[in-house]
């Protein structure tokens, strides 16, 4: 009889269906964002470095503080913050100069109730100060475990686009085929861009976030993130078409590997390709095995590091709710709701329409192949780093052979950016409503024209599209300090605009292939 039980169990056990990798990269978002609920930092707590008769201390400033102040060298107060102006205090701090913060004293005013009821006041004194951060809980604590997944993705990352791109170029045959699919990927990815643009305007315009937003919100979020605002605009610079034009040529392509300057890498590695086909296929033959074999390793390699998704997932959603939480979310909710529905529209209706029309895939089909490469541009918030893992799913799970996928998908983590774009062409709607400005038609086609040449110049990694936007303001003269209004939710919104940007590269990589004959049928994708 246990005998019996034993085999039955086992039987049972075996039978037990694993879960895919995508199941687990959701259910460790899921998990990740509840743990950053749980354990989120408080938003009252400060914890406060300095130094006294030469030893540096870390405080840990809790609770029953009314206010800190900022007093300069000349005993004047500089700045006066309540309990509730933490992110202020943090942004303030951080945009002083170091010889402003050597010569500044801390007050920390504080209130507590003695035995008796009566009110005690106990305030501390800090001087030299050299930082002032959040207190930290477990769930930012483990942030590293999954910035070490995304700095493992961004390490195969360009060996992966060299190797498959000289391998994918050569086999082209010829320069004229070359320019054909080139051209073919430019548009379609103009189309794309246009097309989220267009979306995000629209709905900016029928909405009216800006309107909706009070004075007192206005007020509260400048003077929470403006200290942040200038360094942001010392970032920007302006848009120069021919010099962008020549800074695709590299004078030294290892200092551009080195800097990860997406589009010298592909353009150089795109030479190679070229110049192969052109000399001895005796001679060609061994470099092409080289880069070939070395294009497998990384592969391989990504599906090694694919195995800790979960755990980065995990780390980083966790991590990144348990900092910010949701309270900025609700200050800028009709924002957020307007460029949420944006990219949705854009994601699942003009991909979908996109890749069913000219792509002959089923959206459906399209999309479930896509899960993982979602998640993952999702939690990571970098083109970049989602890279590899969208060149796999696109070669396995979606029939596109290697020779488009290395050219379409890294040139795409450069220039094409569907949800970046949007969100600078609603980011821009939405500061002019909120300072009363009216954008004309004309000045709204100049907005969809410069977030095009924007999107061509944003780095595929995270946070870059807040320094784009300060072009897009300028080419429409809207306040460049606009952007600390929605400064408080651009983590957030930077996850979400990933998704697009990576779903549209795959979108053209499918397309293409179509196009030129060789999209293949793979796990029951119908083709």
């Amino acid at each position: 009889m246990n005998k019996y039980i034993i085999e039955e169990t086992s039987d049972m056990a075996f039978r037990l269906p694993r879960l895919q990798l995508h199941t687990k990269i959701f259910l460790a978002l899921v998990l990740g964002i509840l743990f950053g609920v749980i354990f989120n930092v408080s938003k009252y707590e400060l914890s406060i470095t300095s130094t006294d008769e030469n030893h540096q201390s870390v405080t840990e400033v809790v609770d029953h503080w009314t206010a800190v102040e900022f007093i300069d060298a000349r005993g004047m107060v500089i700045s006066r913050f309540g309990p509730e102006d933490r992110l202020a205090i943090l942004s303030s701090f951080g945009a002083l100069r170091n010889d402003q913060k050597k010569g500044m004293v801390i007050w920390v005013r504080q209130e507590s109730t003695d035995p008796n009821g009566a009110r005690v006041r106990s305030d501390r004194k800090f001087e030299k100060v050299s930082s002032i951060r959040k207190v930290e809980t477990i769930a930012t604590a483990i942030k590293p475990i999954g910035m070490i997944f995304i700095r493992l993705l961004m390490f195969v990352a360009i060996p992966l686009v060299i190797s498959s791109l000289i391998v994918g170029a050569s086999s082209l045959g010829d320069l004229r085929k070359v320019g054909r699919i080139g051209a073919k990927t430019l548009f379609f990815y103009l189309v794309t861009i246009v097309s989220a643009i267009t979306i995000g305007l629209v709905l900016v315009n029928a909405i009216q976030p800006g309107t909706r937003l009070g004075d007192e919100a206005r007020e509260r979020l400048v003077v929470t993130f403006q200290p942040n605002v200038q360094q942001k605009i010392d970032q920007g610079m302006e848009i120069d078409l021919v010099d962008m034009l020549v800074q695709i040529v590299s004078t030294n392509p290892f200092e551009s590997m080195a800097r990860g300057e997406m589009l010298q890498i592909v353009f150089f590695a795109l030479m190679i390709g070229v110049s192969l086909t052109a000399i001895p296929p005796q001679k060609a033959a061994p470099v092409i095995g080289f880069f070939d074999g070395f294009s497998e390793l990384m592969i391989k390699m990504v599906d090694i590091i694919m195995k800790a998704a979960p755990y980065g997932v995990f780390a980083m959603i966790a991590a990144t709710v348990g900092e910010f939480g949701f309270e900025i979310l609700e200050t800028l909710g009709w924002y957020v709701a307007t460029l949420l529905l944006g990219l949705i529209l854009h994601q699942f209706v003009t991909l979908g329409i996109l890749v069913r029309v000219f792509g002959g895939l089923n959206p459906i089909r399209f999309f479930r192949a896509m899960k993982e490469v979602m998640l993952i541009a999702f939690s990571s918030s970098s083109s970049a780093a989602t890279l590899p893992v969208n060149m796999e799913t696109c070669e396995q799970k979606l029939g596109v052979p290697k020779q488009i996928t290395s050219f379409v998908l890294p040139l795409g983590a450069t220039v094409n950016m569907d949800g970046t774009s949007m969100y600078q062409a609603v980011a821009t709607v939405f500061i002019a409503q909120v300072y009363g400005l009216e954008l004309s038609l004309t000045a709204q086609l100049t907005v969809v024209f410069t977030a095009v040449l924007a999107s061509i110049g944003t780095a595929p990694v995270p946070g870059v599209g807040i320094v784009m936007l300060i072009i897009v303001l300028r080419s429409v003269n809207v306040p460049e300090e606009g952007i600390a209004l929605i400064l408080g939710v651009d983590r957030i919104m930077d996850m979400c605009r990933t998704v697009p940007n990576v779903s549209g590269d795959a979108t053209v990589a499918v397309i293409i292939a179509k196009q030129e004959g060789v999209l293949q049928n793979p796990q029951g994708v119908a083709a």
